[in-house]
C-alpha cells in the first residue's frame, strides 16, 4: 500500500509541479538566448544549447546527474510558486470574502461589484421592456418580439442570474447555489455541506471532487500566465503565451465554476432529505422548506451555556 501511495504521489508531483516547471525553465532559457531580435531563430538556439552540452562538466555522469537534479529542483520550485499563485487566483475569482480584503483590493472589488450591479440592472430593465413589447405586439410581429425578449434575458443572465453581490461572474455563480438553497429550504450551505458530505455516496462525491479539481486546474493556468508574463521583457512571444494561458484559464474557470455550483445545488436537492432522515426527522419524499427549517435547527450549533449563578463556568469535556 505504501509503495502504491508513493508511486501515485510521485506521479502527481511530476505531473503537476516538475513537468510544467521544466517547460517554463526551457522557455526562460530560450528567452535569454534568443531575445527580441532572434525570437524564432531555431538554429541559433540549437547552436547555443549544443555549445553548452559540450562543456567538460557535462561529459561525465556526475555532472549530468547534478544538472538533472538542479533542473528538477528548480522546476519543482517554480511549480510550487505557480500553485501558490493559483490559490490566490482562485480566491480572487470566487471573491467569497472580498469585504475582508486589504483596503486597495477591497476598493477595487467594491467598484467591480457596483459596476456589475449597474450593468445587470440596465440589462434587466431592457429585458422587462422587451417582455412588455412581446405582450402587446401584434400577431405578425410576435416571433421577432419574442426573440428580442429572449435575447434581452440572456444578456442579463450573462452578467448574473440574480442580483450581483460579488465582483466576478464565477463568484456570483457559486454564491447563487448557496442563495437558492437558503431561499428554497432555509438552509445555510456552509453549515449544511460538511454534514452532507460525510453521508454522500461515492458517485456524487467523485463528481463534486472532479468539479472542484477542475476549478483548481483552471486557476493554475492563470497562475502560469502570470509567471510567463515577465519573460516577455526578454522574448516577446512569451506575451502571446501568457495571453493564451490567461484567456484559456479564464474561460475554463467560468465553465468549472458553473459546473461546480450546479453540482452543489443538485447534491443538496437530491441528498439533503437522506441526511434529515439519518438525523431522525420524519422526512418522506423530497425535502421541503418545513423539513429544511427543522434540519437547520439540528445543524446550527447551540450557544454555550451561560455561567452558573455562583459565577463559575460550566465544566466542559477535555
Amino acid at each position: 500500500m505504501l509503495a502504491e501511495l508513493g508511486k501515485k504521489l510521485a506521479e502527481k508531483w511530476l505531473t503537476i509541479l516538475v513537468l510544467p516547471g521544466a517547460l517554463y525553465l526551457a522557455v526562460g532559457v530560450a528567452a535569454d538566448l534568443l531575445g527580441h531580435t532572434h525570437a524564432f531563430d531555431a538554429a541559433r538556439l540549437a547552436d547555443r544549447v549544443g555549445a553548452w552540452a559540450k562543456a567538460p562538466a557535462l561529459g561525465v555522469f556526475g555532472g549530468q546527474a547534478v544538472l538533472l537534479a538542479a533542473v528538477g529542483v528548480a522546476a519543482a520550485g517554480v511549480g510550487v510558486v505557480a500553485q501558490a499563485l493559483g490559490s490566490l487566483v482562485e480566491r480572487l475569482h470566487l471573491a467569497a470574502d472580498w469585504r475582508g480584503w486589504p483596503a486597495g483590493a477591497r476598493a477595487w472589488a467594491d467598484l467591480a461589484t457596483r459596476r456589475r450591479h449597474a450593468r445587470w440592472q440596465h440589462r434587466r430593465e431592457l429585458a422587462r421592456r422587451a417582455r412588455a413589447r412581446d405582450h402587446i405586439a401584434d400577431p405578425g410581429s410576435r416571433p421577432a418580439a419574442l426573440e428580442a425578449s429572449v435575447e434581452a434575458r440572456a444578456a442579463a443572465h450573462r452578467v448574473s442570474t440574480e442580483e450581483p453581490v460579488r465582483p466576478t461572474w464565477s463568484g456570483d455563480r457559486v454564491h447563487l447555489a448557496a442563495l437558492r438553497v437558503r431561499r428554497d429550504f432555509g438552509l445555510d450551505l456552509a453549515v449544511l455541506w460538511p454534514h452532507l458530505w460525510l453521508t454522500l455516496p461515492d458517485l456524487p462525491r467523485a463528481e463534486v471532487t472532479a468539479a472542484r479539481q477542475a476549478l483548481t486546474r483552471a486557476a493554475m493556468l492563470t497562475a502560469w500566465a502570470v509567471l510567463y508574463l515577465p519573460l516577455a521583457l526578454w522574448w516577446w512571444p512569451a506575451l502571446i503565451v501568457a495571453a493564451a494561458l490567461a484567456l484559456t484559464g479564464h474561460l475554463r474557470f467560468r465553465a468549472a465554476a458553473d459546473a461546480y455550483a450546479t453540482l452543489l445545488e443538485a447534491v443538496v436537492r437530491l441528498h439533503a432529505g437522506d441526511l434529515a432522515r439519518r438525523l431522525g426527522l420524519d422526512c418522506s419524499g423530497p425535502l421541503t422548506a418545513a423539513d429544511g427549517a427543522r434540519l437547520a435547527g439540528l445543524l446550527v450549533p447551540r450557544p454555550l451555556p451561560s455561567a452558573s449563578p455562583s459565577g463559575t463556568a460550566p465544566t466542559l469535556p477535555a
